[in-house]
């Protein structure tokens, strides 16, 4: 399943590499949808990237305060602010995911530098872009975006620069990939927010930025591809 950030162009893949966690002796225990209100559901036609157990579910899902992770990267640090009250469901899978060390040794596969799209995305131990945790869920969509200006539809909003925000393949098909806006970007409103860059990331990713993406022989001066420098991501871990 390759996951988009549908504009004009499919998305490029990258390299990456992939680990086994200690979750492959426990995942086969695992139901196909857990029970809470989040139902995630386990994708038997796309086997995660990494052997994972499927998300906490309780029946009451924390739908307040904030939690600081931080992504250790090769570029520098990236500290994140998840929001729970903007997206419960998607928080507690980000954060499990990061718990089980899921985002550990992996590399960001997509960066873009189009007139109305700049982000980097990560979140794909395989690194190509197609692959996930083996699960999926639902869709918790903001509804307080500003639209885009000179917009003839009046469907596109802004998502603005710092935004941190779930990339999916369409509705519901929420995974682990994610997308990290370098600028202000335009899009439909049809991806999760559920947090921020915090300052010092957005001085990390305005380095990645300026670094540019990787030349291919087809392309030499592309918009849309994999960073000219590596972004690899060491660890993932919560700080508060």
């Amino acid at each position: 399943m390759r996951l988009l950030l549908a504009l004009v162009l499919a998305v490029v893949m990258g390299g990456g590499v992939a680990q086994a966690s200690d979750d492959a002796a426990t995942t086969a225990r695992d139901p196909d949808v857990t029970k809470g209100p989040c139902a995630y559901a386990k994708t038997p036609d796309d086997p995660p990237a990494r052997p994972v157990k499927l998300p906490p579910d309780p029946r009451r899902t924390p739908a307040k305060g904030k939690v600081d992770v931080v992504l250790k990267t090769n570029q520098g640090p990236i500290p994140l602010v998840v929001d729970r009250a903007q997206a419960p469901c998607t928080v507690q899978s980000f954060l499990h995911l990061v718990t089980k060390k899921f985002y550990d040794r992996t590399t960001c596969h997509r960066l873009t530098a189009y007139p109305t799209l700049k982000v980097l995305q990560c979140g794909d131990p395989t690194g190509t872009g197609e692959r996930g945790p083996g699960y999926k869920y639902k869709d918790e969509l903001p509804t307080d975006l500003k639209p885009a200006p000179n917009d003839p539809t009046g469907e596109r909003r802004i998502y603005p620069r710092g935004t941190l925000a779930m990339a999916n393949a369409g509705p519901d098909t929420n995974g682990s990939q994610f997308f990290l806006v370098t600028s202000d970007s335009t899009l439909r409103p049809h991806y999760t927010v559920f947090g921020t860059v915090e300052p010092a990331g957005l001085a990390t990713l305005d380095r990645i930025a300026a670094a540019g993406i990787a030349p291919t022989p087809d392309n030499p001066t592309p918009v849309d591809g994999r960073p000219a420098t590596p972004v690899d991501i060491s660890r993932a871990k919560r700080t508060c």
